[in-house]
């Protein structure tokens, strides 16, 4: 009979022409993944507090640019029963005498080991894994992508288990797999050469998130482990007093939502205020008062301290409690948990659904959010809560602060343009357009980020770096400094989508704001069943103008006809917020009052 060695080769051409669709596939449908990696990158920033819809939003992308998880691992799942095959058909064939198994001088049906000459079988399929591995790095988009450790990691991996792997088998099954790694080599070429991604990738321009430098590594690496020994001492410190009264505040500069309530009750009251805060470098550790208490407590250690709670009353600006990571207490039942919001607008819109459903009383700042949590309750089955309108204490300041500052006139119009981090806000959809309109001498503009589309996406803001920061001078600027409202209040215009900054700004200033008409930011898919307008939609023809983005080519006639109209909302927006706002300058003594009464803490 023929050759076996030579039917080996034959055979594994075969299967790699047969197979070659399957492979031209997968290359195809690496590309397409190497080009959603920015996207999802993006998913993965945006709803990182929120897997369920993490992984619809995923889904989704998948499933509109045609993606397959299966097709990437096909290949190798077909791999698996041939080569399981060809060791069988080998084992079989050497206990028959009509096959021939010398090739080249080896014979194939012996096993090799280091003493004989078979030992090149191994030491060939260890360096065709080497060659193969090379040919996935130069044509495979997703392996060339990876870095030196990925990349030499897989290559080393499967070198010592392409070796090892020819040692225990025979001599036959090796030289399969040496034939296979080097036709796997022009199986990868001819793919790429058929689909290179090269003209389907635009390598240059993707949105890189910037890498740490070893120095930074070890800083960020010292920093979390005094962040723990900090949140380990704060958390004793916390469980060793009794406790009547607990802020909880996610970031630093929540304080400012909580901070008429909790100096009023520092006033009115002996109470203690006990403050939880998951950013070590929160402002509030300043704060000295000897009835304010502060912690330190991050987000993982908190999931514990929650379940452990045991204060009378818990004041926090975190929807969702109970829905995921953070739940009411096990140890003390009959907490009272006060919910507050931390902007004017929409809790239907702007939350998830559910996401107040285990809160007993909420601080409702206008008479909308009142319809909204009743219609929700009725729709639901709910159990109805206990509504207290305080108003939003934080206007009342920031209207304050802003009358305090003087009338500012600015030389030239001053423009804000400060979108949301919602996706295909402004900055990710026709920033170029508005500039285009506006970049003159006509006006003074500055780009205002919201501070988690910096934190969440740093290479999108790079990017608008590199594109403008040649533009940057005295009439253009981008701040990412959120540290002062000084611009907010400067600023004769905002521009922006769906940005609660637009309800502040014209609220206190009392001037326009022009919105553009990006997708609507919708947290709670289930919001239209509320048979309640959402007042983010409404109000945006009451204080200023709303752009369709098919129109932002006329966007400096609409910039000049709402500065020109400045005085007419300066008489119209006060009636808007008596209309439709609670009683502003007495949030902190309703809220104030109403916690000092629960606890019976009265002066």
């Amino acid at each position: 009979m023929g050759n076996f060695g030579g039917a080996i080769i034959v055979f594994t051409l075969l299967t790699k022409v047969i197979l070659f669709p399957i492979s031209l596939s997968s290359q195809k449908n690496s590309i397409i993944l190497f080009k959603l990696q920015p996207q999802l990158d993006d998913i993965k920033a945006r709803y990182d507090d929120d897997p369920r819809t993490m992984l619809r939003e995923q889904k989704a992308l998948y499933k509109k640019e045609k993606y397959s998880s299966l097709k990437m691992i096909l290949p190798l799942l077909i791999q698996m029963p041939i080569i399981i095959g060809v060791i069988r058909a080998v084992n079989h064939a050497v206990i028959d005498d009509r096959y021939n198994f010398w090739f080249i001088g080896l014979d194939l049906s012996s096993v090799p080991s280091v003493s004989s000459l078979l030992v090149i079988i191994p030491i060939l399929s260890t360096a065709s894994a080497f060659l193969m591995c090379l040919a996935q790095n130069s044509f495979n988009p997703l392996t060339k992508a990876q870095g030196f450790l990925g990349k030499w990691g897989t290559t080393i991996l499967l070198m010592a288990f392409s070796g090892y792997f020819a040692f225990v088998c025979k001599a036959g099954v090796g030289l399969y797999w040496i034939a296979g790694n080097l036709s796997g080599c022009l199986v990868a070429a001819a793919c790429a050469l058929i689909y290179n991604p090269k003209k389907y990738i635009d390598y240059e321009n993707r949105s890189i998130r910037p890498k740490l430098t070893k120095e930074e590594k070890l800083a960020r690496k010292d920093r979390k482990r005094a962040e723990k020994n900090r949140e380990k001492e704060d958390v004793r410190r916390f469980f060793s007093c009794e406790k009547q009264l607990v802020f909880y505040s996610e970031a630093n500069g929540f304080y400012k939502y909580y901070q008429c309530f909790i100096e009023y009750i520092l006033d009115n009251s002996d109470t203690i205020v006990h403050y939880v805060t998951s950013d070590i470098y929160d402002r509030v550790f300043n704060i000295n008062h000897p009835r304010f208490k502060t912690y330190y407590c991050g987000y993982n250690g908190l999931i514990t301290l929650m379940m452990k709670m045991d204060a009378d009353i818990v004041v926090m600006t975190m929807p969702d409690l109970e829905q995921y990571h953070y739940k009411r207490s096990l140890v003390k039942k009959d907490i009272e948990y006060i919910y507050l919001a931390h902007g004017i607008g929409s809790g239907n819109l702007n939350m998830r659904a559910g996401a107040l459903n285990h809160y007993d009383t909420v601080f409702c700042y206008g008479r909308y959010h009142n319809e909204e949590i009743r219609a929700t309750e009725k729709v639901y089955g709910l159990k109805e809560k206990n509504l207290v309108n305080t108003g939003f204490g934080m206007l009342h300041e920031m209207i304050e602060n802003y009358s305090a500052s003087g009338i500012i006139e600015n030389p030239k119009p001053m423009i804000l343009i400060a979108p949301g981090w919602q996706k295909d806000n402004i900055f990710e959809s026709c920033l170029g357009e508005i500039l285009n309109g506006l970049l003159d001498d006509k006006y003074r503009i500055t780009l205002r980020p919201h501070p988690e589309f910096v934190k969440r996406f740093p290479g999108k803001m790079k990017l608008i770096f590199n594109r403008y920061g040649n533009r940057i001078s005295d009439d253009f600027e981008i701040q990412t400094d959120f540290s002062s409202n000084s611009t907010v209040y400067r600023s004769d215009l905002v521009i922006t989508d769906w940005s609660g900054i637009a309800l502040e700004f014209s609220l206190t200033t009392k001037k326009p704001t022009l919105f553009i008409n990006t997708p609507m930011k919708v947290m709670n898919p289930e919001w239209r069943k509320i048979n309640v307008s959402p007042m983010d939609i409404w109000i945006r023809n009451k204080i200023g103008v709303s752009v369709d983005m098919d129109k932002l080519g006329n966007i400096d006639k609409t910039v000049r006809e709402l500065l020109d109209g400045r005085e007419e909302y300066k008489e119209k927006i006060p009636r808007i917020i008596e209309e439709y706002l609670y009683d502003v300058g007495n949030a902190a003594k309703t809220g104030g009052e109403y916690i000092i009464n629960r606890l019976g803490n009265a002066d």
